[in-house]
This record gives C-alpha cells, structure tokens and sequence, in this order.
C-alpha cells in the first residue's frame, strides 16, 4: 500500500528523517519528489519515524519534499539476458543497450543463509591465476574481494579471472560489481 507523506524533520547527508508514518517497513523502497525524483530505502523504524538512505545526491533537497513509501522493497530483474551486459547499482543498463525483459524480479536484500544448512561447496572454480588457484582457492558461489591501493592495477586483475575463470566439465558466469572506479576501468 502506498502512503505519501510531507513531514521530513532533518535532512543529513544521505539520510532522511520522516516523522509521523505509520506501517512502514524496513528496506521499504522510497521515492522522493522535490525538485528532482529520488530512490531510497528505509533503513531504520521507529515509533513514527522512519529513517530512509537516499540512492543518490541529496544536495537540494528540502524539508518539503514527498516522501512516497511504495509498500515493497527494491526488486533487481534478473536473468540469463544480463549475459555480457554492463548495469548500474539500480540495474539499468548503461553499455547504450535497450533494457531487457526480464523473467524474474527479486529483492536484493536476499534471503537470510543459514551456514550450516547450506550445501558444502565443491566446485573448484580455476582462475588462471596460480596465486589464487593454490593459496586462496575459490568455489562456485564464493565472492573474490579485490582491495587495492591508488594507482595499483586491480582491474586488470579483475578482468583477467572474469576472462580466464572456469569451472569443469560446467557452465557458469562471473558476475562482476565494482565500486569506486573509474567508468575507464
């Protein structure tokens, strides 16, 4: 159920605070109309308050904004049309391709794993990269972290395990997210 409301009581950073609301959820997906049009999350409820994250600038943006609460939280498409194709964090695409149809929509907060439910994991996935193969051996469905300094080549080692990765005698995608890098890289 939609609500819709114009009681913001502080605006900090990317966060804001909306009094008065009532039946709001956590990781409730937000639209807020001012001068722009902007997405966020409920990130926190209280007693009448709901505190959103805002999923871009906020510069502007004023205590008498609309902040439209949508009743569901943030849904990704996704599918095996995001083969080979480059999104944003919102899931638009942004490599001048038109935006697939997607057969599924699903929340990205995910499902809470329990660990130890969970299948032990067995598919080596070879990265090319003998370092990684024999001293951090990865499986399917594991993340690889790559953190690294000014200046030093981390993408080209990212690109060169999403290049060469391979698991056998299977079919499988890298699926590759970044976060402060250059549209370059």
């Amino acid at each position: 159920m939609i609500k819709e409301y114009q009681t913001v009581r502080e605006i900090k950073g990317p966060l804001v605070f909306v009094e008065g609301v009532s039946g709001v959820g956590y990781g409730e997906l937000v639209r807020i109309k001012d001068e722009t049009d902007l997405i966020g999350q409920v990130i926190e409820v209280s007693e009448g308050l709901a505190v959103v994250q805002v999923l871009g600038n906020t510069i502007g943006l004023s205590e008498k904004a609309r902040v439209r609460f949508s009743g569901d939280v943030l849904r990704l498409g996704v599918g095996s049309k995001m083969l080979g194709r480059v999104f944003n964090g919102m899931g638009h695409p942004i490599d001048g391709g038109l935006a697939p149809n997607f057969e599924e929509k699903i929340d990205v907060r995910g499902n809470a794993l329990n660990p130890v439910s969970r299948d032990v994991p067995s598919n080596f996935v070879q990265t090319g990269i003998s370092t990684l193969d024999v001293m951090g051996s990865l499986v399917r469905g594991q993340k690889l972290p790559i953190f690294s300094g000014s200046g030093l080549l981390h993408y080209k080692l990212a690109a060169q395990i999403a290049r060469q990765a391979k698991v056998k005698d299977e079919d499988f995608g890298v699926v590759f997210g970044a976060m402060g890098i250059t549209a370059e890289e």
